[in-house]
């Protein structure tokens, strides 16, 4: 038997039906998500580049 977390479940099928909506498309989604974010009035903060060091030494930006 395993577990199962309703909220999980809940977050699922609300994904599932909006993938639905858009036969699955992922480029209509994508389409569908930058419109909401441009009718979005609030403020979006960018999150900054934290630079690292690779293994090989090279300077590698990514997100902090």
């Amino acid at each position: 038997m395993t577990w199962q977390d309703p909220i999980v479940e809940e977050v699922r099928r609300a994904r599932d039906a909006y993938a639905k909506q858009f036969h699955y498309d992922l480029d209509a989604i994508y389409h569908d998500l930058k419109a909401k974010e441009h009718q979005n009035k609030q403020r979006v903060v960018p999150c900054p580049l934290k630079r690292v060091k690779a293994s090989d030494q090279q300077d590698v930006a990514k997100p902090a």
